[in-house]
C-alpha cells in the first residue's frame, strides 16, 4: 500500500499573480520565488517552512500549466499552522487590514485541537490560521 508522508506543494488558481503573491508575503510572511522551467513559462510561488504554493494564473492554458480538470480561482479552503496565539493572529490581521470572517474558534486539526482564525485571500479562498494554543475559557469560581 502507498504511504503518503507529507505535502510538498499545492497549486492555487489566482486572478492576479502579483496581488496574490504580495498578499501571501505581507499577511502570512511567506517568501516569494520566481522560476522558469525548461518550457520557458514563468512560475511564481510562495514558500513557507518546507512547503510552497504555486500561483497559477487562472487564464493560463493547460499546455502551460498541467493542472486540475476544472480550475477555478477562489475555491480553496486552506489551513495553516502558526506558533502565534489566536489573539496575536487576530491583531496581525487587523493591522494588515484583513477582515476576520470567523474566530478565534476551536476546531479539530490533523494533530488534535487547534484554535483557528479565518479570513479570505484576494481571490476569496478561505484561509484558516491555526494555533495549538487554545483561547482562555470561562473563569471558574
Amino acid at each position: 500500500m502507498l504511504n503518503v508522508i507529507s505535502v510538498d506543494h499545492f497549486v492555487l488558481n489566482v486572478r492576479d499573480v502579483e496581488t496574490s503573491a504580495g498578499w501571501y508575503e505581507r499577511v502570512l510572511g511567506m517568501t516569494r520565488e520566481e522560476d522558469r522551467p525548461s518550457d520557458g513559462t514563468p512560475r511564481t510561488s510562495v514558500k513557507f517552512g518546507t512547503e510552497k504554493i504555486n500561483l497559477r494564473p487562472i487564464n493560463a492554458s493547460k499546455v502551460e500549466w498541467f493542472t486540475a480538470e476544472h480550475p477555478a480561482a477562489g475555491s480553496g479552503d486552506l489551513c495553516f499552522l502558526t506558533n502565534y496565539s489566536p489573539e496575536e493572529v487576530s491583531h496581525h490581521l487587523a493591522e494588515a487590514g484583513v477582515e476576520i470572517v470567523l474566530g478565534p474558534v476551536t476546531k479539530r486539526g490533523a494533530m488534535g485541537n487547534i484554535c483557528s482564525v479565518y479570513c479570505r485571500d484576494p481571490d476569496g479562498n478561505l484561509i484558516e490560521i491555526s494555533s495549538s494554543e487554545m483561547p482562555p475559557g470561562p473563569k471558574r469560581s
